[in-house]
C-alpha cells in the first residue's frame, strides 16, 4: 500500500507541479485519462462496433460529407501550419536546438495556443476512420491506420502538457504541411470519377510521410550529440515516435505498391506465357500437315484444280 501511495503521489505531482501551469486548466489537459479513454472508444468503435454496426446495412453514400469534411481539414490544417510558421519556425526559432518559452508572452501563448489547437486537430481525424467503415471499407482499416491515429492523440497530449513550443513542434509544423497535402488529394479523389483519373499520384503521399518522419527522426536525436536546454525524454519520445511511424509507413509501402506492382509484372508474365503456348496450341496441326504432306498435298491438288478449270 505505501508503494501504491508513493506512486499516487508521484502522479499528481508529475501532473500538478512539473507540467506546464499555462495549460493546467484548458480543456483536457488536467489528466490524460480522458484522452486516453477517447483513443481507446476509437479503436473499439472502428475495429468491433463500426464493422458490427455495417454488417447488415448497405455502405452509406458520402460523397458531399466526404467534400466538405476534406475541405475542413485543409483549410484547419493550413491555419495551424501558418500558426507554427508565425509562432517562431519561419522566425526566431533555431532547428539546431529550440528550447521550451514557458513565459507568458503574446509569442509563447500563441506557440501553446497552436499546440493545444493541434492536439484537437488529431481527434477530427479519427473521422477518416469512420468514414470508411461507414462506407464498408474494411479493408482501408488497417493496422497503420488504427495505430497511427489510435495513439496519436495521446502522444501529442503530452506534448502539451509539458512541453507546448520548443524543438519538438518542428514535428506538428511538418505533419501540417503533409496534412495539407493529404487532404487536399482526399478532397479531389471526393470530387468523383472525372478528377480521380488525374491523381496518379497517390503512393507519393506514403512517401512523402516517410520522408516528414526521417526528417524528424533526424532533427529530434540531433540534440542527444549537441548541449540543448530540451528535455531529453521528450527528444526520445518524439524520435521513437518518428521510428515506430516510418516502419509502419514503409511496410505499408511495400504491401501496398511495391509488392503490387511485383504481383501484376508476374500476371502480366503468365498471362503473356498462356498467350503463346494457346497459339503454338493453335499451330500444331498445320505444322503437323506439312510435315506429313497432307497439307502440301491438299495445296497442290487446288493449284491443279485450277489449272484444269482454266
Amino acid at each position: 500500500m505505501e508503494a501504491l501511495s508513493r506512486l499516487v503521489e508521484g502522479y499528481h505531482d508529475l501532473m500538478d507541479n512539473k507540467s506546464d501551469q499555462r495549460v493546467k486548466d484548458w480543456f483536457l489537459m488536467s489528466s490524460p485519462f480522458p484522452t486516453l479513454a477517447i483513443c481507446l472508444t476509437y479503436v473499439f468503435t472502428v475495429k468491433v462496433l463500426g464493422p458490427k454496426f455495417m454488417e447488415n446495412r448497405k455502405p452509406f453514400e458520402l460523397k458531399n460529407i466526404l467534400i466538405y469534411y476534406n475541405l475542413f481539414q485543409v483549410i484547419f490544417s493550413i491555419w495551424l501550419f501558418y500558426e507554427s510558421l508565425k509562432s517562431g519556425w519561419f522566425t526566431t526559432y533555431s532547428f539546431r536546438c529550440q528550447p521550451v518559452d514557458y513565459s507568458r508572452s503574446p509569442e509563447a501563448m500563441r506557440t501553446v495556443n497552436g499546440c493545444w489547437w493541434y492536439y484537437f486537430s488529431k481527434f477530427t481525424e479519427f473521422f477518416d476512420t469512420i468514414f470508411f467503415v461507414m462506407r464498408k471499407k474494411f479493408d482501408h482499416v488497417s493496422k497503420l491506420h488504427v495505430i497511427h491515429h489510435g495513439i496519436m492523440p495521446m502522444s501529442v497530449w503530452f506534448g502539451v502538457k509539458f512541453t507546448p513550443g520548443g524543438h519538438s513542434t518542428f514535428f506538428g509544423m511538418l505533419n501540417t504541411f503533409v496534412h495539407i497535402v493529404m487532404y487536399s488529394y482526399y478532397l479531389l479523389a471526393a470530387l468523383g470519377p472525372k478528377v480521380q483519373k488525374y491523381l496518379w499520384w497517390k503512393k507519393y503521399l506514403t512517401a512523402l510521410q516517410m520522408v516528414q518522419f526521417v526528417l524528424v527522426f533526424l532533427h529530434a536525436f540531433q540534440l542527444l550529440f549537441i548541449d540543448c536546454d530540451y528535455p531529453r525524454a521528450f527528444v526520445w519520445w518524439i524520435g521513437m515516435h518518428a521510428v515506430l511511424f516510418y516502419y509502419l509507413f514503409s511496410d505499408f509501402y511495400k504491401q501496398a505498391y511495391l509488392k503490387k506492382a511485383k504481383r501484376e509484372k508476374a500476371k502480366v508474365k503468365v498471362e503473356a506465357e498462356a498467350l503463346k503456348s494457346d497459339t503454338k496450341d493453335r499451330m500444331l496441326p498445320l505444322l503437323n500437315g506439312f510435315s506429313n504432306g497432307s497439307a502440301l498435298g491438299d495445296v497442290r491438288q487446288r493449284m491443279a484444280g485450277a489449272v484444269a478449270s482454266q
